[in-house]
């Protein structure tokens, strides 16, 4: 049985064929066979006199599906690559939603051209769409929606949607008031169950789900998943329906959501994938590695301002930094990656900090203790043959390099736990507080704590 990898090889072989021989007719017949997704793929993997070819035998549906679904480099190559009049066609294929997503990734000047190609009715809805922030349900929303008046009739109502045009699936009709306020919705089993003539205000459920147009794109997520939601009005600041959100769009978010976050965690930028410029994305990633470089000098600078205290304590309590900064950095970044993946999925956005704080503060306290004791037998083992006894009391060094990992780790854990719940309050991504920048920060505290206590309680 061929699997799925499997096919995707050879239909990239296959295109690969078609592309080498110039066969334009047969090329035509074998993409029009094929899923919009899996072409997509090829378009990512071929170059750009290939990428031309393929959308020379597309027809024009099929190439805005492609183009929708390319990632953000490779579409932004495509833009280059393609006129204007036929990015204008293509995105004519498209929803409005889908039209001002593609939009907001163009230069003016070009966006301009694009929206003025549309009919008024049209490049008016885009332009409303393309006002609300990218991040929001607004921006994510479609605007296509069927709503009825209360006072109408089963009857009007299924009219109205056997009218209307509209190509993707609903599953329910909103019903507004005379000035378009959302009221709620009657599913879709009422309409095919009920008398004719029975009026569609009396099956309204008034306890409808909806969210509002400046909500987050990420709240948005944690109210389809808490309340396992196919599709949620959209209203605006006066409470009148204005879209909806629907699930598949809902999991694109939490695609890229999940990979904003894991690139912040990792310290770089999403912005990277914009192009495949290997200065681009190196430029953003020294952004954020030359703070880092500034925070390990700080490292070095604390370690160079306890050089002179005592010579022979520095010595030996030098060789145990790399294990308090791994170790504590560690056991920080474990407290933050919990936390910043609670407040995104909302798991404890609900709960109080108090609550939060009193779990996470009772598992460091374990954690460190345990390192602290096992630290300090791994201490005592590895300078009782490397240090003479006349030099230093070792018991003490131990206890001092024991007492410090139990501190550092109580520090880093708690900055671990702090920092998420401070940058959210601010406007800050939290992930930021499991990136390389606090990572360096806690290394940095940890140290200083380490060498101060050694230098007290060793000397």
């Amino acid at each position: 049985m061929i699997d799925e990898q499997d096919e995707k090889r050879e239909l990239f072989q296959q295109i690969e064929s078609a592309l080498e021989l110039n066969d334009m007719s047969a090329l035509g017949q074998l993409l029009a066979q094929q899923r919009s997704s899996d072409i997509a793929e090829v378009v990512e993997l071929v170059d750009n006199e290939q990428r031309r070819l393929m959308f020379d035998a597309l027809d024009r549906p099929m190439a805005a599906e492609v183009l929708e679904k390319v990632n953000e480099a490779t579409r932004a190559e495509l833009f280059d690559l393609l006129a204007e009049e036929e990015i204008n066609s293509i995105i004519s294929e498209l929803g409005h939603d889908d039209v001002a997503d593609l939009l907001s990734e163009l230069p003016d000047e070009i966006r301009e051209k694009a929206l003025a190609s549309l009919s008024r009715v049209d490049s008016l809805e885009i332009r409303k769409l393309m006002s609300y922030s990218k991040d929001s349900a607004g921006g994510i929303m479609d605007p296509l929606v069927i709503s009825v008046p209360a006072n109408a009739t089963i009857a009007q109502a299924v009219n109205k949607i056997r009218a209307a045009e509209i190509d993707e699936d609903f599953y329910s009709v909103y019903v507004v008031d005379a000035d378009g306020r959302f009221l709620g919705d009657v599913r879709i089993r009422f309409l095919l169950t009920r008398p004719e003539d029975e009026k569609i205000g009396e099956l309204v459920d008034p306890d409808t789900i909806y969210i509002k147009t400046d909500t987050d794109q990420e709240e948005v997520r944690n109210i389809f998943s808490k309340n396992d939601l196919i599709v949620v009005p959209v209203l605006d600041k006066d409470k009148k329906l204005v879209g909806r959100i629907t699930a598949d769009r809902v999991i694109e978010v939490a695609v890229e959501e999940a990979a904003e976050d894991l690139y912040v965690m990792a310290g770089t930028d999403p912005d990277e994938l914009d192009k495949f410029s290997a200065f681009h994305a190196a430029r953003i990633r020294m952004t954020w590695l030359l703070p880092c470089l500034i925070g390990t000098a700080v490292t070095a600078l604390v370690m160079t301002f306890f050089r002179g205290k005592n010579q022979m304590v520095f010595v030996a309590a030098a060789a145990f930094v790399p294990m308090i900064a791994a170790i504590s950095g560690n056991a920080g970044l474990q407290t933050s990656a919990i936390v910043v993946s609670g407040l995104a999925t909302g798991h404890l956005v609900a709960l109080r900090f108090g609550q939060v704080f009193t779990r996470e503060v009772r598992i460091a306290l374990l954690v460190a203790l345990s390192c602290g004791v096992l630290g300090g037998i791994a201490c005592a083992v590895l300078i009782h043959a490397r240090i003479p006894e006349n030099a230093i009391e070792p018991v003490r060094l131990v206890f001092a390099f024991g007492t410090a990992m139990f501190s550092a780790i109580m520090v880093a854990t708690t900055l671990g736990l702090l920092l998420p719940f401070l940058f959210r309050r601010i406007g800050i991504d939290p992930a930021i507080s499991s990136g390389p920048l606090v990572t360096t920060a806690n290394d940095s505290i940890s140290v200083a704590i380490y060498m101060t206590l050694a230098l007290l309680l060793a000397a």
